[in-house]
């Protein structure tokens, strides 16, 4: 089995190219806010945290990442393509009939992809069970990470999800959170309140701070799935 533990291989371009690569999709259903909201803390995950290239993507000691806030996936195709999971030259082509980059990713068609995504609050309750499957493998060193929006957390499904995870210490499991304040209901204490509560380990950090979304994504959780609320300007 190809080693998965080691640092993901750097691309060779940086952060600052994803600009450029987000401005190569076009079309009238970017979902801009929802894009760039998301920008810093995939950059973070793909280049210094996440095991998994484009040459361990069927690897099943790698790590897997479900983007669970689909809508507008120009970051998460932009933050692929940077690191080799498919060519730029696909990127233009987005949302047309014949690309495979949609305006939710498919998991059958997107290199790199592990889930496809549509209705909102589906993520959290797939890494959950990606995490009981890869115990009942006996995988106990893959990591999974889910990334959601803080309106996510309105659905039902999710707190059924995070109200499992944190008693079964699921210690795979590492939700990410953006938030963007576009939630309906609030949590009395914030966010990472509502993870805490449930028994997870839980941050908040500022979403655009990249050596602060490092740490936060680098915490020690031993025995708790951990939760990283990113925070980042609101939704306009």
């Amino acid at each position: 089995m190809t080693n998965t533990t080691a640092a993901p291989v750097r691309d060779l371009r940086e952060f600052h190219d994803l600009g450029r690569l987000i401005a190569l999709m076009t079309g009238a259903e970017k979902h801009a806010p929802a894009a760039h909201s998301t920008l810093d803390a995939l950059w973070v995950l793909y280049d210094k945290v996440l095991r998994v290239t484009p040459d361990t993507v069927d690897d099943p000691g790698r790590d897997r990442f479900l983007l669970s806030k689909g809508h507008g996936p120009m970051a998460y195709y932009a933050v692929l393509a940077a690191h080799g999971f498919f060519g730029e030259e696909l990127l233009p082509g987005f949302g047309a009939y014949d690309s495979p980059l949609g305006h939710h990713p498919d998991r059958l068609l997107v290199p790199g992809a592990e889930i496809g995504s549509g209705s909102l609050g589906h993520g959290l309750p797939l890494a959950v069970g990606t995490v009981l499957g890869l115990r009942a493998q006996g995988l106990t060193d893959p990591r999974v990470w889910v990334l959601i929006g803080d309106a996510e957390l309105d659905e039902g499904s999710n707190h059924e999800a995070i109200a499992h995870a944190g008693p079964a210490g699921l210690e795979q499991l590492h939700t990410l959170v953006i938030d963007n304040a576009s939630a309906t209901h609030g949590w009395p204490g914030g966010i990472a309140s509502r993870f805490a509560s449930a028994g997870w380990a839980a941050v908040t950090v500022d979403g655009r701070d990249h050596e602060a979304l490092y740490t936060a994504f680098t915490t020690p959780h031993p025995g708790k799935p951990l939760a990283v609320v990113a925070r980042v300007e609101p939704k306009g």
